[in-house]
């Protein structure tokens, strides 16, 4: 169901590989260089087990037309109560951590903008009400959850990994999340749909929300004891079988346009440094994206670990896809796929996912600030300006520790020697006395200049605070979430 990249996809509070899950030998769902299979818990715990949550399923549509009736079926089933209209401006599109692996996922729901006073409906007053009494024990309330969850239903264990330490809380972020902005229509839609879309490479099922809809009331009302009463409970499953249809009616959409993931074999393995790859890939069909967008990337070393990276060239016209990998300290993918990947190898991917794409109606300038391996969507949106011909000025900063960490800085001089509207400033950290935000007050003026960042998340918050000040305003400030990223270490 919901995305935290195991079973589901959510927003990140901590991520760091520590060596504990798969198999230390290579195995897993597949040997390396070999196709992976198909993907597929005595004493009931106390709490409330909601027997009244009926299962919802996919209804069945025609393929012509399908997410045009879908999304508008979608809005329709969100309680808007005091809900955002659909002009209402929206703070940057969240985004995946570049520079390490990319743990936060598609899309973190925005904070509702500033001046949004209209008040909240009902149901989301007893939906915050909760949130607020079982915050300070959320650690128990997932603990619980998922013992619930297991117990219960013990034939979902297989498609979470092995082991639960770092992911295990994942799932109810997101669930969590997703009900706690259910006044935000517009954006609640589009984040439900993407992870309705994504959380079919786990495998998840329609019948699979159910159960864990039962899971999620049994563990809030044994810790929300103190303000839990049946119009409570009638809130969560109301919001929760609206959450949950639109993620249905969103896989079930998407499964008539695509598969669940693709499998892609290592074709190139380029170490660039001591901890940085660039990997190129061949899926075995088309593979659809856009530059500045991200992918979600398992390797056979680490089953059921999904991790975040950025396409690292626009589309190709043969089909090839590149990544750039920094490995990272208890890393589990960044590691595999720096220090153990081959050629030969198979991975699997996702589907793409991401804002941070340009607009080619535009003829605005582009302010590219790239950290790290941040550089890589910022290189495929160069490729992309150029690919379009419309000659727009773009303006690359391309930032690192070192001189040595700018290890893609030659294919970026080769770009700005061919294309004369691309200019390319590298900036390195001289012991913390310049960094790459600052150095875009020593030019411009950026008026007129859409801004793209990718990097770390001290980065481009920093990043954002400088683009601001030097006159971009925030609706032309494009960035993927950074919100989660302190935390995401692998």
């Amino acid at each position: 169901m919901l995305e935290a990249r195991q079973t589901m996809d959510a927003p990140t509070t901590t991520s760091a590989g520590n060596g504990t899950s798969g198999d230390a030998d290579g195995g897993g769902w597949f040997t390396p260089r070999t196709s992976p299979p198909l993907p597929g818990g005595d004493q009931e715990p106390d709490g409330n087990r909601l027997a009244g949550l009926r299962p919802v399923g996919r209804s069945q549509e025609p393929p012509t037309g399908v997410r045009h009736h879908r999304e508008g079926a979608a809005r329709e089933r969100i309680q808007t109560g005091a809900g955002l209209p659909p002009s209402t401006p929206l703070s940057p599109p969240p985004a995946p951590d570049h520079g390490t692996e990319h743990s936060v996922f598609e899309p973190r729901v925005p904070d509702e903008p500033a001046g949004q006073t209209a008040p909240p409906s009902p149901d989301a007053v007893l939906i915050r009400r909760t949130m607020a009494e079982v915050g300070p024990v959320a650690d128990k309330v997932t603990s619980y959850f998922y013992a619930l969850l297991f117990v219960q239903h013990p034939e979902l264990r297989s498609m979470f990994p092995p082991a639960m330490d770092a992911q295990r809380d994942r799932l109810l972020k997101a669930l969590l999340t997703a009900a706690e902005h259910v006044d935000n229509t517009p954006v609640l839609v589009d984040y439900l749909q993407s992870l309705g879309r994504g959380h079919r490479k786990y495998g998840t099922q329609a019948e699979h929300y159910p159960a864990v809809g039962e899971c999620l009331i049994g563990a809030l009302s044994r810790y929300a004891k103190g303000i839990w009463d049946e119009e409570t409970e009638a809130a969560w499953v109301r919001t929760y079988t609206t959450i949950s249809q639109v993620m249905i009616d969103a896989a079930a959409a998407d499964e008539l346009r695509s598969p669940p993931w693709w499998l892609a074999e290592v074709v190139s393995h380029d170490l660039r440094t001591a901890d940085t790859a660039i990997l190129t890939v061949r899926p075995n069909q088309p593979y659809p994206f856009l530059a500045g967008q991200y992918t979600s990337l398992e390797t056979p070393w680490w089953p059921r670990i999904w991790r975040h990276y950025s396409f690292a060239s626009a589309p190709r016209s043969d089909g090839l896809l590149s990544f750039h990998v920094k490995a990272i300290s208890a890393g589990w993918v960044s590691n595999s796929l720096v220090h153990r990947a081959r050629p030969g190898d198979v991975l699997r991917l996702g589907p793409p996912a991401g804002a941070m794409t340009v607009d080619h109606s535009s003829d605005s300038g582009l302010l590219c600030l790239g950290g790290g391996t941040g550089i890589a969507p910022i290189k495929a949106i160069v490729e992309d300006v150029a690919e379009h011909g419309r000659h727009r000025p773009v303006e690359v900063f391309y930032g690192a520790r070192t001189g040595q960490d700018l290890y893609d800085l030659d294919t970026l001089l080769r770009l700005q020697q061919s294309n004369s509207w691309l200019e390319v400033r590298p900036v390195v950290d001289k012991h913390g006395l310049l960094q790459l935000p600052d150095a875009i007050r020593d030019h411009g003026p950026w008026n007129g200049y859409d801004a793209y960042l990718s990097g770390p998340p001290g980065m481009i918050r920093s990043g954002v605070d400088a683009l601001k000040a030097a006159g971009i305003s925030a609706d032309r400030i494009r960035h993927d979430s950074v919100e989660e990223l302190v935390a995401a270490g692998d």
